[in-house]
């Protein structure tokens, strides 16, 4: 079954062909980096705007990259939420109108669903059940998952997610944006026991997290230190991502713990981070857990992940309705 994946739920407007959920023939991911760069953040009017301008050229190169006429393709899978609802609706509306002009099955995905199953995508994915740890931009959370398509949240942020975090400390440091990438690079240079930020734990048996703490004081060490910033910018991301990076770890190690359970899997832009890979897969490593983690082109937004999540979907029946509508928030 050849699927058709669309994903427009932020800042990148993607399609993909992915054959058997597993196999990818196509990704292509078209970035709004460099017009939301000036901004320091998404900004939604302009995202859903270029998301129109593209959604057409990208599916089109998808499809080209695979071999494929829009009539060969089987189904279409579709980001129906969590996200940006302009955005969302840009991508749901021509996945939903193809469809119905072509005759085939699609679905609505959830994006966090996407997330999880890219693991899948990799020749050596979890078995089930295990837990996923989903750091991006846009959510932090914990899940025990069961099967493709079913998830238990254990656990999830009060507050900022962890990429927000990194991007709202890059904008008051004026590093740039994204900030990810940026304090990973900077990190690497600095020493991040020389300016020690507090962890927000919630009590260590919580599975929630809290990053808004973090952020305030990072922003009261950049005033009170203000005559010498520059030099300490390195140290500041360092200290600042080692902060984040223990919380992560500990948390999802936790969770598998609770849930007797020896697989974790990291998922979403924030498991790109080279941190947290190696700090993971080392305190795992010494509970002989072992660590599932994408390739770094599946860990932010694609649409290869939703394909995935899609087949799974049709393949157990289950389809979208016409009536079917995007949404903004979690379900």
């Amino acid at each position: 079954m050849n699927i058709l994946g669309i994903e427009t739920s932020c800042d990148e407007t993607a399609a993909a062909v992915v054959k058997d959920g597993t196999s990818i023939l196509a990704s292509v991911v078209s970035s709004q980096v460099e017009v939301h760069h000036r901004y320091g953040g998404v900004v939604p009017e302009l995202a859903s705007r270029k998301h129109i301008e593209a959604i057409i050229p990208v599916v089109d190169e998808a499809l080209g990259k695979a071999g494929l006429r829009l009539t060969e393709i089987d189904a279409i899978a579709v980001t129906q939420g969590p996200g940006l609802v302009g955005a969302l609706l840009v991508g749901f509306s021509y996945a939903k109108s193809s469809a119905y002009a072509l005759g085939i099955p699609w679905i609505g995905v959830n994006h966090i669903e996407g997330h999880i199953n890219s693991v899948f995508l990799e020749d050596d994915p979890p078995a089930f059940p295990f837990v996923a740890l989903l750091a991006s931009g846009g959510h932090t959370s914990i899940y025990h998952v069961t099967d493709h398509i079913t998830l238990e949240l254990m656990g999830q942020t009060r507050d900022d997610a962890a990429g927000e975090a990194f991007d709202k400390v890059a904008k008051m440091l004026d590093l740039g944006y994204p900030g990810g990438g940026i304090i990973d690079r900077l990190s690497n240079q600095g020493d991040p026991t020389r300016i020690k930020f507090p962890r927000s734990y919630l009590g260590k048996t919580s599975f929630d997290f809290s990053f808004s703490g973090i952020k305030t004081a990072v922003n009261r060490y950049a005033t009170t230190h203000r005559n010498q910033i520059q030099e300490q910018i390195p140290d500041i991301a360092a200290g600042f991502q080692e902060a984040i990076m223990d919380v992560l770890t500990h948390k999802v190690i936790h969770a598998a713990a609770v849930k007797g359970c020896d697989r974790i899997a990291l998922v979403g832009g924030v498991a790109a981070n080279s941190r947290l890979r190696e700090k993971l897969r080392t305190d795992a490593g010494l509970r002989g857990m072992s660590v599932h983690i994408p390739s770094i082109h599946l860990c932010g937004d694609n649409a290869a992940m939703i394909a995935a999540v899609g087949y799974h979907y049709l393949v157990a029946g289950i389809e979208a309705d016409l009536g079917d509508d995007a949404f903004s928030k979690v379900k």
